[in-house]
């Protein structure tokens, strides 16, 4: 079986579940700054290290996270173990730079994985490459480590190889002490750091022997502007098994030269920044997100959704609100999502369309007068019923629509050609069987 056969086989939990949950949390969450502060303001490790005197989340309630990810449609998660900070999540036995030495006292990521795994949701971890912590990274005249451009540690001896040892060795941690590990988030390469700089191909290995059916982000060999060798007919061992565009929905999905779909997930924040950023007040809707999911599901794409804790341990209510709305929507219309991807029918004016064997969902994301038009699907629908609460839709061609005889036309009521009122909502969908099954593209 080739690469791209095996990975076709891996993911296909992941195509059908479609929508996760991204948790990021580190010690970040105390200047609320964002995930990045430490290398944006070039703050030196001594200097971080009161974060790490004062870490103590004590309101950190995993299961009510997991009943938030669930109750939102979610059917996987993400959490970072460690951020490019270095501050770990888990009780690594290879650093004291981890929560177990906090006032806190606890394995955060063991907590995570019993509450996640006991509502039924997949696993997943999020892993970063760099780390601004540990003492043999490379720091002056690195892109972006806190200490690039301070001329005190300009002679540091720096052994990059003993780092990753310590890398290789909590990655086999992570997928050694908590079970069945579903997905594995690498983050992220760059010049000089890329594949086989951090001995690649024998990392990819050992995750791949640990955990036989883990499935891995591209990012050993890219970052959140690139995709790497998974554009590719011929994928290589760095490649990983989706792409993972970064606060964008690619144009028309993403295929190889040949035309073969290429499984991959847009990961998304709720505001501006993925660490928790109080002053951030640049808040998604609900609305934009379930429109985004439905982008991206009708182009073959998984969406991740990102929350960000606070530094008590509490997902901010605002976010958990959002999270409950889309999760109404999702209760009703979870269907036009789940296992569905792209149509062969061109896209409609009024909104998208998804669909899963013989069932075509009409999304209709800009309410029209009278008459719905159904481009491409003349003669080929047996019936239109509301997604929502199966009411039936009726099939007809108003007599002010005679000269358009490619379309189909579906309405709430008659006559034909009135408007009808319906419920406000962020998507109406409705569901078309067609009268044969054919292969979702």
């Amino acid at each position: 079986m080739g690469i791209i056969e095996e990975r076709e086989k891996r993911v296909q939990w992941f195509m059908d579940a479609r929508f996760g949950m991204f948790i990021h949390w580190g010690l970040y969450a105390i200047p609320g700054r964002g995930e990045w502060v430490m290398g944006d303001e070039e703050i030196d490790t001594p200097v971080y290290e009161k974060y790490f005197e004062e870490w103590n989340p004590d309101h950190y309630n995993p299961k009510q996270w997991a009943k938030a990810a669930k109750n939102a449609g979610m059917k996987y998660a993400v959490l970072t173990t460690k951020h490019h900070e270095g501050f770990c999540l888990f009780d690594s036995k290879y650093t004291d730079y981890k929560s177990t030495n906090t006032k806190c006292g606890r394995d955060l990521v063991r907590e995570y994985v019993d509450a996640f795994r006991a509502e039924g949701l997949k696993i997943g971890f999020y892993y970063s490459l760099l780390d601004w912590h540990h003492p043999d990274y490379p720091a002056y005249g690195d892109m972006y480590h806190p200490n690039r451009n301070n001329e005190a540690v300009k002679n540091e001896k720096r052994d990059f190889n003993k780092y990753l040892n310590y890398m290789h060795a909590q990655v086999r941690e992570l997928l050694t002490n908590y079970g069945k590990i579903d997905l594995l988030w690498f983050d992220f390469s760059y010049e000089g750091h890329m594949g086989e700089d951090w001995r690649g191909t024998e990392l990819v290995n050992m995750v791949r022997e640990l955990q036989p059916d883990i499935i891995m982000n591209g990012r050993l060999e890219a970052n959140g502007e690139s995709y790497g060798s998974v554009m590719t007919d011929e994928p290589n061992i760095f490649s990983g098994d989706f792409a993972c565009p970064e606060m964008i929905i690619p144009m028309k999905g993403l295929r190889t030269p040949s035309g073969k779909k290429i499984p991959w997930e847009a990961c998304f924040t709720m505001n501006n920044n993925w660490g928790y950023t109080p002053m951030d007040l640049h808040r998604k809707t609900a609305s934009q997100i379930i429109r985004k999911l439905v982008e991206c599901t009708s182009k073959n794409g998984n969406m991740i959704l990102n929350v960000s804790p606070t530094p008590k341990g509490e997902i901010p209510k605002w976010q958990l609100d959002i999270l409950a709305e889309v999760g109404e929507w999702m209760r009703e219309n979870g269907e036009s999502i789940y296992g569905c991807g792209m149509s062969e029918f061109e896209k409609p004016e009024w909104g998208r369309y998804t669909r899963k064997g013989n069932k075509l969902y009409a999304h209709v994301l800009d309410e029209c007068v009278g008459a719905l038009p159904l481009p491409g699907v003349k003669g080929r629908v047996q019936k239109a019923r509301r997604l929502c609460d199966g009411s039936e839709m009726l099939l007809l061609t108003p007599w002010v629509a005679k000269e358009f005889p490619g379309y189909e036309f579906v309405n709430y009521g008659n006559p034909e050609y009135y408007s009808f009122h319906i419920d406000e909502t962020a998507d109406n969908v409705i569901e078309l069987t067609l009268k044969e099954k054919t292969e979702v593209l």
